[in-house]
């Protein structure tokens, strides 16, 4: 079976890999392979703390992709055939806050995971302290949520890309074919053209760039990131991610095995494109506020990227029609629904049916307001492993 995979950022080359290892004569198109939100991208891998109310559709998908990747890396780093290492951490994640309102706001996340039945644990400052040393005394309150794990984006981007080899081409898409009402291929902006029995778009904001697509809603969502290298006499600054609340503002600080840290995210729309100074500005000292010691560390990289939004915070995963496939809109979570993205989107190319219920919550034309355009011929129902993803309450 020919398909064709249209974008090389982590869900994207996830996707080609797992069609690959099903036996798929795969080609993957990007003209600059994982350098979008990809490259931005700090790995958590935080289904709990990412938790949100009124996102109940989100959370399960999450859980179950997170499940998914000890496998995922397990599978990734035998197929390269080296020894090769993503960063997996399974260390867990430490959710702290400072005043009064971040406790209220912890408290309120921990309702919600318990509602949600996701383990976590609530401590005290000094507790907090306790696990995590350089915390500083601002920190008054803190949630460990143990299946929150972490990964280095970067490396696992690069083991895929690896792994696939000529199968992923550094080319540009324009235009998406077709032949008697299906979708038979690609043209790239050189006029070669690729027939191809099924094409899965994963090109997150550069879909708008491609003739022959549905319309689809994605907006911009910038986030600014730094990498920072901590000094030889505090290391490990910290031993498990640690996402705070200050004053109401999020922050996080993801350490790496390297002796760096990824201190992220802001979230804005509109602004500038590259490194804004005021997001930079409010990163630093919101996670000095918990973390005294960043402000010893050297800035190594400040990094800004778009990611991929929808409406409602779901991707857009599903059949549009006959060969053509939709998986994007994955927003700040592309890294944690990878395994998940890839196995599903693989199935769909292959005509398995999925969950229904997830089918709808990330059905790609839940927006239209033509109920006519929508998906109507897939019956779907779910791999075993899966059943249920997206039900509310799981």
């Amino acid at each position: 079976m020919r398909t064709a995979v249209i974008g090389a950022g982590i869900i994207g080359l996830a996707t080609a890999a797992e069609l690959d290892r099903r036996g798929h004569d795969v080609v993957l198109l990007d003209p600059a392979p994982a350098n979008g939100a990809s490259r931005a991208a700090a790995g958590m891998l935080a289904a709990a703390a990412e938790a949100a109310w009124g996102q109940d559709d989100l959370l399960p998908l999450a859980r179950a992709s997170a499940a998914l990747y000890p496998a995922f890396v397990a599978t990734l780093e035998t197929a390269v055939g080296r020894d090769v290492d993503v960063g997996y951490r399974m260390s867990g994640t430490l959710a702290v806050g400072a005043d009064a309102a971040d406790r209220a706001a912890l408290f309120e996340l921990g309702e919600l995971q318990s509602a949600h039945g996701v383990p976590v644990q609530r401590l005290t400052g000094s507790a907090a302290r306790d696990l995590e040393p350089a915390l500083g005394p601002a920190v008054t309150s803190a949630v460990l949520a143990d299946e929150d794990h972490s990964i280095d984006p970067r490396r696992v981007t690069a083991a895929l890309g690896e792994l696939l080899g000529e199968r992923l081409r550094e080319e540009r898409v324009c235009h998406v074919t077709r032949r008697d009402d299906r979708v038979t291929g690609i043209r790239l902006t050189t006029g070669e053209e690729i027939d191809a029995d099924v094409v899965i778009v994963t090109a997150g904001l550069g879909t708008a760039g491609i003739d022959g697509l549905p319309a689809l809603p994605l907006r911009p969502v910038w986030g600014d990131i730094l990498r920072l290298r901590v000094p030889v006499a505090l290391r490990p600054l910290l031993t498990r991610t640690v996402r705070a609340q200050v004053r109401g503002r999020p922050v996080y600080v993801v350490p790496r095995d390297d002796g760096t840290v990824v201190l992220g995210a802001s979230v804005r729309e509109g602004g500038v494109a590259g490194v804004q100074a005021g997001s930079v500005l409010a990163l630093l000292r919101d996670a000095e506020t918990v973390l005294p010691g960043i402000s010893e560390c050297e800035i190594v990289e400040m990094l800004a990227r778009p990611r991929p939004a929808t409406p409602d915070a779901l991707p857009l995963l599903g059949t549009v029609e006959p060969g053509l496939v939709i998986s994007t809109g994955y927003d700040r979570h592309g890294v944690l629904l990878a395994p998940l993205a890839a196995r599903l989107g693989a199935d769909l190319a292959e005509g398995l049916p999925i969950d229904p219920v997830t089918a709808a919550a990330v059905d790609p034309l839940r927006f239209s307001s033509d109920v006519r355009t929508r998906r109507a011929f897939a019956d779907l129902t779910p791999p075993a492993e899966l059943a249920g993803a997206g039900q509310k309450g799981r």
